[in-house]
């Protein structure tokens, strides 16, 4: 274990530091991974979040429609019903693959937010291809509905010659629990795991009592309770119905964890699934598997998705780059 005054560190089985070789030049003009970025101190970082949420609740303008990085091939298209969007950058020929399973608590579907985070993730990750699962919803499809949208895709990626070892797997939130749900699939139907699993603000267990559940629901300010709708979903979860809050299926910070791929979890110190992700990290180091978690100081969930200005998402971004590295090159 390591500690410094910037973030806390957790590194697992085969941990070691992050390395700084050199970094190809991002093939893509839309984003590339900044220097630095905003700078603030805990009261102005609350401060700049809780305006950020408060211009989101106030946005009335309809979103214009999506549009890929300039020269970049975007489609959409269906695999047994399950709806998939897909990014090529074109100028890149090796065949690394992202898997993003977005968040929004199994009730909301996919959003120009998270196409733009797996623009940055296939841009850290040095990838050709990006898909993003646009899996069904609850209340009206609860597990194992996203469960069996994950599986589809991922078999149907293998069946087009994708090699597991070169898929990434990324996943935010209630993406994060699908990606892990997703690898213990595979794990019991002795299927190959992707490379790595990377995790944001990982909602790991139905559960509601765990006590960063109470002691941050008013310092998270995305997903605590200055966000009811958001609040409620994860508060009385519905795509969980039916099973109990510690059974494994539901709650895989619960399950065997053995055999995983390398896992990073980057998580806020104001989170409120501050302690499930502790957990999830502990659970798989003793599991004996490559786990990284780090902590990022006052920070709420899910902070690099809409957030991406501040130093700490910087910070994340160039974790996930030097990770992907550390384990692909």
């Amino acid at each position: 274990m390591r500690v410094s005054a910037k973030k806390f560190l957790v590194v697992g089985m085969l941990g070691m530091s992050l390395v700084g070789s050199s970094w190809p030049v991002w093939a893509a003009p839309a984003w590339s991974l900044p220097e630095s970025g905003l700078k603030l101190e805990t009261g102005a970082k609350q401060a700049h979040v809780a305006d950020m949420m408060e211009r989101l609740k106030n946005h009335k303008e309809k979103a214009a429609p999506y549009e890929a990085p300039d020269g970049w091939a975007y489609e959409k298209y269906e695999v047994d019903g399950v709806k998939v969007e897909k990014l090529v950058n074109p100028a890149l020929t090796n065949d690394r693959v992202v898997l993003q399973f977005h968040g929004g608590g199994y009730v909301l579907g996919q959003s120009d937010n998270h196409r733009k985070l797996a623009e940055r993730q296939g841009v850290l990750a040095d990838a050709r291809e990006m898909y993003m699962v646009d899996y069904r919803l609850a209340p009206q499809n609860t597990y194992p509905a996203a469960l069996e949208d994950a599986v589809k895709v991922y078999k149907d990626l293998l069946a087009k010659g994708k090699s597991a070892g070169k898929i990434i797997v990324t996943g935010d939130s209630a993406g994060g629990h699908l990606a892990l749900s997703l690898c213990l699939y595979l794990k019991a139907n002795n299927l190959p795991q992707p490379a790595m699993l990377l995790l944001a603000s990982p909602w790991t267990t139905m559960e509601t009592n765990l006590p960063s559940r109470k002691n941050n629901a008013s310092k998270d300010l995305i997903l605590g309770t200055n966000n009811s709708f958001m609040y409620k979903a994860v508060s009385t979860p519905a795509y969980g119905k039916g099973y109990k809050a510690k059974d494994p299926r539901v709650s895989p910070v619960h399950a065997d964890l053995t055999g995983l791929p390398p896992m990073l979890i980057q998580t806020g110190g104001y989170e409120l699934f501050l302690d499930e992700n502790l957990a999830l990290a502990r659970k798989a180091a003793e599991a004996g598997v490559d786990i990284t978690l780090t902590v990022y100081p006052a920070m709420s969930h899910d902070f690099a998705l809409l957030l991406p200005e501040l130093q700490d998402s910087v910070d994340s971004f160039k974790e996930i780059r030097d990770f992907v590295r550390r384990h692909l090159d």
